[in-house]
């Protein structure tokens, strides 16, 4: 799918903010594989529709986590800004014929991260973190490190968020954890 066919396709499903994000996320993906050797093409189409469910009512969203086999059920059992990435990443296939395994599981996870992300999932969740609208404390330094370093710049994301999620005192997803636990291993060689 082309990438101007790809805009007109999730514009009338977003607010003119949250459209405008997702450009700029657009952007920020192709730069970012271009950096770290990755698919444009895969990336900006990726970016593009990662928060294609952003605003689809509770109720479809929530009979879609219910229904579909591959999407886990203890979704549910946590904040609903969580749903829109994994339900995200079905509805593309079901509606719009997007099979690619890499481009869907960028959608599902570019929340909340997840063990062993593909660079193609970093750059995503990268891009939705760094995005030149964003301005939240911590945003800049990660931005800065997203240059060099792709492990630890999704490492400082990851641990900003879960610091952020605990000063709420909000519930967080394990695989948010996962991820965090795993960026640590990789970037300390393993360890």
């Amino acid at each position: 799918m082309k990438k101007e066919n790809a805009i007109e396709i999730v514009k009338p499903h977003l607010k003119k903010k949250r459209f405008e994000h997702t450009l700029r996320v657009a952007d920020t993906a192709e730069q970012l594989a271009g950096i770290y050797n990755e698919s444009k093409e895969k990336a900006t189409l990726a970016a593009i529709f990662h928060d294609y469910c952003k605003y689809r009512p509770l109720e479809e969203m929530k009979r879609c986590i219910v229904s579909t086999r591959t999407l886990p059920k203890d979704l549910l059992d946590f904040h609903h800004e969580l749903w829109h990435g994994p339900v995200g990443s079905v509805l593309v296939e079901k509606e719009y014929g997007i099979v690619d395994r890499d481009i869907r599981s960028a959608i599902y996870y570019h929340t909340t991260g997840r063990a062993n992300m593909s660079k193609l999932e970093m750059i995503i969740f990268l891009a939705d973190y760094i995005e030149p609208g964003r301005d939240f404390p911590g945003v800049h330094a990660v931005r800065e490190l997203a240059r060099e370093d792709l492990l630890g710049a999704c490492l400082l994301a990851s641990k900003n968020t879960i610091n952020h999620l605990l000063s709420k005192g909000a519930s967080i997803y394990p695989d948010t954890f996962h991820a965090y636990n795993d960026l640590t291993k990789r970037v300390n060689g393993g360890n």
